[in-house]
């Protein structure tokens, strides 16, 4: 049965309070009103796509996938840059269900992929990713430069 659908502009408050939660699980500090107008401008300007799980109407989980684009093959990729499932509704497929969602979205798009990073000690997420198709793809080094002005 399928659980999740297209975020939308009504889904803010809910959204928000989970991505909230999902920032807070990173260890950042509390912020609702931040995170409702960080996905507002990313529903209002389109830079990302956003898919929620439902449970009886209320939201429990969500994925956000932002586009970007491989030069050697000339097409798009989709970055699974957010998952999240409340503490009280993990363990019963809305994960998967959104990885789905995830996937068919870059399909829909002719999209070369779908890209994920995620920690060595993120257990679940560990065993989660290759359970739903995505293989471990260690023969590159992955490199960050961070901004110390922002």
């Amino acid at each position: 049965m399928k659980n999740t659908r297209k975020a939308t502009i009504q889904d803010l408050a809910q959204l928000a309070e989970l991505f909230d939660q999902y920032r807070v699980f990173y260890r950042k500090e509390s912020d609702i009103s931040a995170a409702e107008n960080f996905l507002k401008e990313r529903i209002e300007n389109k830079d990302s796509e956003i898919f929620v799980a439902e449970n009886g109407g209320k939201l429990v989980g969500f994925v956000q996938l932002f586009p970007i684009f491989s030069s050697t093959r000339m097409k798009r990729y989709w970055l699974l840059n957010d998952l999240y499932v409340n503490d009280n509704y993990r363990g019963k497929g809305y994960s998967k269900e959104l990885i789905e969602e995830a996937k068919q979205l870059a399909k829909s798009t002719e999209a070369c992929g779908v890209l994920l990073e995620t920690g060595k000690s993120n257990d679940i997420g560990n065993q989660l990713y290759p359970a739903c198709g995505f293989e471990l793809y260690d023969s590159v080094n992955f490199y960050e430069w961070t901004n110390k002005e922002s």
